[in-house]
């Protein structure tokens, strides 16, 4: 039996009881205690963490299709034992999962979970102009022993509109993760869009996650913006090969319409 819990908000405690495994991702351990010689060892994941050979297979094209993919390795711990990850210096938040109960998470605020825990990877149907992609790691309770543990940039911003049927608005780049006992519950994507948005000129919140009264929900939110370097070093690539500002916005703007158009089929006004 195994049960999480965190050392100074910044790294993960695993005690172990007896037998059992874990899946943590890849690199995260920093030390070990047991009695007597080491009884725990780790090996990768090649394919993904199901069961059966074919689901594990479609779960890695899934993931590496959607870009939720992400290193993760198997601990195997045979007896008792203590050990303990950690990623960057980042918070550590855990939570159990009731049996039925969902998570919706971005994989690289994944740092561990119990096999109790049942992993895939779905589509949302959001993030256009977010960090965040089309698809979210899912994380759903299947027994007694569901334990999560997720990585924060900071510490945390819990949100919940269980009890007092508020409506939740959140930056999909902010957001770390969701909870539901109702099924996935997936936020509404509210968009602000004109042309200002392509020529640098929009406030920058031009785009949200909400959840209304109706759909019952914590939402984790971390005090920092998701950061893409692929998408800051295609920006500054342009710039560089447009040297006149205008070029470059007037060229910005007609791809990003043109690429809006082809791929969701959305009428934007240009005045």
């Amino acid at each position: 039996m195994l049960t999480f819990e965190t050392v100074n908000e910044l790294s993960l405690k695993v005690t172990c009881s007896g037998s059992d495994t874990l899946f943590v991702k890849a690199g995260a351990f920093i030390a070990g205690d047991n009695p007597g010689n080491k009884n725990y060892r780790f090996e990768k994941v090649l394919l993904g963490p199901q069961q059966s050979l074919a689901q594990a297979a479609f779960g890695s094209l899934m993931r590496r299709a959607t870009g939720e993919n992400f290193p993760l390795m198997k601990v195997t711990m045979n007896g008792d034992s203590v050990t303990y990850y950690a990623d960057k210096g980042q918070h550590v938040v855990i939570y159990q999962l009731a049996p039925g109960e969902v998570v919706s998470v971005e994989s690289e605020n994944i740092l561990a979970f119990t096999p109790d825990c049942n992993y895939q990877v779905r589509f949302i149907g959001s993030g256009i102009f977010s960090q965040k992609g089309l698809a979210t790691s899912t994380l759903t309770g299947k027994g007694p022993n569901a334990y999560v543990a997720l990585l924060c940039n900071g510490n945390p911003i819990v949100l919940s509109n269980v009890n007092s049927n508020s409506t939740l608005c959140v930056d999909p780049d902010a957001v770390i993760c969701w909870f539901s006992q109702r099924g996935y519950c997936d936020p509404q994507i509210k968009t602000d869009l004109s042309w200002k948005n392509f020529i640098g000129q929009a406030s920058g919140e031009s785009y949200s996650y909400e959840w209304n009264s109706h759909q019952p929900v914590t939402v984790l939110v971390q005090p920092k913006n998701r950061w893409n370097p692929s998408w800051n070093r295609l920006i500054s690539g342009l710039k560089s090969r447009y040297r006149n500002p205008l070029r470059f916005h007037v060229s910005a703007f007609y791809f990003n319409v043109f690429y809006l158009q082809l791929l969701f089929g959305l009428n934007l006004p240009v005045s």
